[in-house]
């Protein structure tokens, strides 16, 4: 039984890790790999439909990017503060669960201003918890409707970048650090996998009588945090919000009984679809929090497919990755993307597991 994180280590080189999206959203290299013979191609984006028939199904994620990261100023010390929005926790109060950086030199009971590009104080904040060692609770005040409070708060914010990304976020990002499907706003992070879906190939790909669902899972940080247990059985994710409503099951459920292609777009889909399983293994309407872990070894009961991009050593989408795949599979196929010098992570390439 393959549970043990150090299993999923491998060298990295940092020149492989994507700093800036690829020209066109589907012109990315995709590796296509085949469970079943182990066969491993060297392919453009584009070339996905060629591996989907009529009536095959393709799952979407489709949540929304909001702009989380936020700089403001220390009461007295004017100290730049960055602020992370992860969630809201009561609408009322304008209480959010954020993480601070440097966090040492943030306490319960700071105040801190975030004024907008013409140096106006916007928005006031004050401490109220510690979380983390860089998480915090706080309150911001503001007496205004709602609607003003959070387009106040999209103002202020950026893209979310992952740290990894060595630049700021640029108006490029805004829109490519999105999926064309984004509707349900409530993400700190993009569903990566399905950056590489252009509006032209979601017309070629219905065109061919392709079918598509959507899902919704508010991707966080959780889906990032590092692993620091080696028996992976001991992992605890972060819980994220997600949704199937009958529209999406329906269409989920008419490809598996015809025993069509059902292809989950992204890791937080596959997550998604296997925490909502009813009792004959097919897919139910569900709603809440979920804090599925999968590894290895995993029976997988929705989806026979998957596109997902590259991901870090030790992550944990990459051992869900390995679980669908196969882990002697998988971890062969990084290995060729190392060598054939694929991009990795958020803006990186793509690999369709069929």
């Amino acid at each position: 039984m393959r549970t043990k994180l150090s299993q999923f280590n491998f060298d990295l080189p940092d020149g492989l890790i994507a700093q800036s999206p690829s020209k066109e959203r589907d012109s990315s290299r995709m590796m296509v790999v085949h469970k079943e013979t182990g066969k491993i191609e060297h392919k453009v984006f584009k070339d996905v439909i060629k591996y989907f028939d009529e009536d095959d199904c393709l799952i979407f994620n489709n949540t929304k990017v909001f702009p989380a990261r936020m700089y403001g100023k220390k009461e007295k010390t004017g100290a730049k503060i960055e602020v992370f929005l992860l969630r809201e926790l009561n609408k009322d109060t304008r209480l959010w669960d954020v993480l601070v950086d440097p966090a040492r030199k943030i306490r319960v009971g700071n105040k801190l201003y975030f004024s907008d590009k013409n140096g106006n104080e916007v928005l006031v904040a004050e401490v109220v918890d510690n979380t983390t060692s860089r998480g915090r609770t706080i309150r911001f005040f503001y007496d205004g409707p709602d609607e003003e409070f959070y387009n106040e708060l999209k103002a202020l914010g950026t893209t979310p970048l992952p740290k990894y990304i060595k630049r700021d976020a640029t108006s490029t990002d805004k829109e490519r650090y999105q999926t064309i499907y984004a509707k349900v706003e409530g993400a700190v992070a993009a569903p990566t996998a399905g950056l590489h879906f252009s509006r032209e190939l979601m017309k070629r790909l219905e065109i061919k009588g392709i079918n598509f669902a959507e899902i919704t899972l508010h991707v966080g940080l959780g889906t990032f945090r590092s692993i620091d247990v080696e028996d992976l059985s001991k992992h605890k994710m972060d819980a994220e919000y997600f949704h199937i409503n009958n529209a999406a099951v329906e269409v989920v459920n008419e490809a598996k009984t015809k025993n069509r292609r059902v292809c989950a777009v992204g890791t937080t889909t596959m997550r998604s679809i296997e925490s909502a399983v009813s009792a004959n293994n097919l897919l139910k309407v569900a709603e809440g929090w979920t804090n599925k872990f999968i590894f290895p070894p995993y029976e997988f009961s929705i989806a026979n497919s998957m596109i997902t991009n590259f991901h870090v050593p030790k992550s944990s989408l990459l051992i869900m990755v390995a679980a669908f795949g196969g882990y002697d599979l998988i971890m062969e196929a990084y290995q060729e993307a190392v060598k054939e010098k694929y991009r990795f992570y958020s803006y990186g390439d793509v690999m369709l597991i069929v």
